[in-house]
């Protein structure tokens, strides 16, 4: 052997050498972080099944004057925030991700995660967490527990959204919709309390403010957003232009009035103007009187077999035992929150649903959005995924698979197939594409500008609490071509009135972002699976559409969101489906309206 042969052996056996040491030195690293996460995990898990018990008892039984279940709620919040945000936790999180190298991918994930979680709850931030979860519950009991009434006698706001999709007494739907906003004068003190809490709770980590904070959890930045959220309102701005237009039309007809150049918002059937598919009635497709007949329980289970139609499991026993899912009556002594929701309430089997179900037409399409939610639980609640990566792959996403349900359970072939609408029913496919318009495109300007842009000027912006709703109605206008019917002075807080504001904050973006996940991932089960027309499908009982949502559905938040949408779409996040799906609507409205005042700009405008 000679020298050079000599040589050339030892520096292998050398780099083997090193090799080895840093092989054994990333297995070693592996191993600790291992340890650490199984340990923070089971400690995760059993404070947010705790903290999630006291969230339902103070969400599901609401009784005025007891303070009892805020106070448990305030314990239950502190001492997960207290552990979350444990300055032992934020040094692990911070020194494993200067080690991401020696990590794997799920373990670089989680710890990302856990220093995320840290963030809103920061040890360094003193005592300025604790003050926040009191505000938090003190605002949602109070949101909660107010007691609206109509001329002097106590009202419940299903009357008064039932006053406001139904009657054509413009006096009437003045008093309702009054009424509905005097809630907002409770919150606002709240809310100037919130907003200064809620952004000296994330600083302390390096966001730059709470709307900053929650956007990073889709690993983008306030900007990045805003910018996103502005990209949807301008890709669907024509379409909600000619939808405005022929609205301003219709309303002046129907309440026997001069064309206004915006909307009044009594005049239209929601609140906050944010669904306005009350306005058309299609012949044929409405199902109230067959749900009058089966009821509300009959919906509930009748989502979990459209559920198990395709492949999915039953739910566990604790849903059925468990859930809110009717409505308090009349003469209860307490209230419930409202705003149907699901819970996952220990990260794994224990899943819930609060709900007030009613059998109409759109709390039809509800029952299936929440039990999708559910289903979504279920799917990634698997011993592959850990307890802190049991999320969506986005927020975004749970929002879009519940929704894209509701879509497909009022298309005509899935009503005929359950026999809630007689064969070959006869519909106006143009008014049904009008509705569902109504619904899912008058929601972006909502969504995406006016919550979206209120909340990034509250917490961004440090918006000042006498401005609150002299800010809301210019964004309302701006956006929406949405007025208030009498004067709205700063004694108001309309803003607070949307129950988000106040315990979902600075996310709301998330529903904008769903609707447009709804109609990529439609047009992918429509086009590729079912070979269907994208507005007439039938999910129920096809195993590949189940196969299909399992497959996108199971990995929760493990994996990258941007990189799920491209394996399994092959495409980025875009509004455009949605406006294409709609296209025969556009080319109509635009012969309906001929010759009508627009009163809308061409383009959005953003300051």
């Amino acid at each position: 052997m000679n020298r050079f042969t000599l040589v050339a052996t030892g520096t292998l056996l050398s780099l083997a050498a090193c090799q080895s040491s840093d092989n054994n030195k990333n297995q070693l690293t592996r191993q600790q972080a291992q340890t650490y996460l199984d340990s923070y995990n089971k400690t995760y898990q059993d404070l947010i099944y705790k903290d999630n018990l006291a969230q339902w008892t103070l969400n599901t039984r609401i009784v005025k004057g007891d303070t009892l279940s805020q106070q448990l709620a305030d314990a239950a919040d502190k001492v997960l925030a207290e552990y979350t945000g444990s300055k032992a936790n934020i040094d692990s999180a911070q020194k494993y991700l200067q080690l991401k190298d020696q990590l794997t991918p799920l373990q670089l994930r989680q710890f990302e995660v856990i220093l995320f979680n840290a963030g809103n709850n920061p040890a360094t931030a003193g005592d300025i967490v604790t003050r926040r979860i009191s505000a938090t519950n003190k605002q949602l009991s109070a949101l909660y527990g107010f007691k609206f009434t109509l001329d002097g006698k106590p009202v419940t706001t299903g009357h008064i959204d039932e006053i406001l999709e139904s009657s054509d007494n413009l006096q009437e739907r003045r008093k309702a919709w009054t009424a509905s906003k005097e809630v907002g004068k409770t919150l606002k003190d709240g809310l100037d309390s919130l907003q200064y809490l809620r952004n000296a709770s994330v600083t302390p980590l390096g966001y730059k403010d709470y709307f900053d904070y929650n956007a990073r959890e889709y690993g983008m930045g306030e900007d990045e957003v805003i910018k996103l959220t502005r990209q949807f309102v301008t890709e669907i701005w024509p379409l909600y232009r000619e939808l405005h237009t022929w609205a301003r039309y219709t309303l002046a007809e129907r309440y026997k009035q001069p064309v206004p150049d915006y909307i009044p918002a009594d005049w239209l059937p929601n609140r906050w103007g944010q669904d306005w598919s009350s306005l058309v009635d299609v012949k044929g497709l409405s199902i109230d009187s067959v749900l009058k007949v089966h009821g509300a329980e009959w919906m509930a289970h009748q989502s979990e077999e459209f559920y198990k139609s395709l492949g999915f499991d039953p739910l566990p026993p604790v849903f059925w035992e468990k859930s809110s899912l009717y409505p308090v009556p009349a003469d209860s002594p307490f209230t419930k929150n409202n705003h149907a929701s699901a819970w996952h309430m220990d990260l794994a089997n224990d899943v819930r649903s609060l709900e007030s179900i009613t059998p109409t037409t759109d709390y039809w399409s509800t029952v299936l959005h929440e039990f999708g939610h559910i289903y979504y639980y279920m799917s990634y609640s698997r011993p592959e995924i850990p307890v802190i990566l049991r999320s969506g792959a986005n927020r975004g996403f749970h929002e879009a698979f519940g929704t894209m349900m509701g879509l497909a359970s009022l298309q005509k072939p899935f009503l005929e197939n359950l026999n809630l609408i007689p064969k070959n029913t006869t519909t106006n496919d143009t008014l049904k594409l009008l509705k569902e318009a109504l619904s899912y495109v008058v929601s972006l300007p909502w969504s995406s500008g006016v919550m979206t842009e209120f909340e990034y000027n509250l917490y961004a912006k440090k918006l000042p609490k006498d401005q609150y709703n002299q800010a809301w109605w210019k964004l309302v206008k701006q956006f929406q071509g949405i007025v208030p019917p009498v004067e709205r002075g700063e004694e108001y807080c309309d803003a607070a009135t949307k129950t988000h504001i106040n315990d979902d904050p600075a996310q709301y973006y998330d529903y904008s972002i769903a609707s447009v996940l709804v109609f990529q991932f439609h047009k992918h089960i429509a086009d590729s699976i079912l070979h269907q027309d994208p507005h007439a499908t039938n999910y129920w009982g096809n195993k590949a559409v189940g196969d299909f949502l399992k497959k996108v559905m199971s990995p929760g938040a493990s994996i990258d969101w941007r990189q799920q949408l491209k394996d399994d779409l092959h495409t980025d996040m875009s509004a455009k489906p949605m406006v294409a799906y709609f296209s025969v609507l556009m080319d109509y409205l635009k012969k309906v309206n001929a010759g009508k005042k627009y009163t809308l700009p061409e383009q959005p405008v953003f300051e």
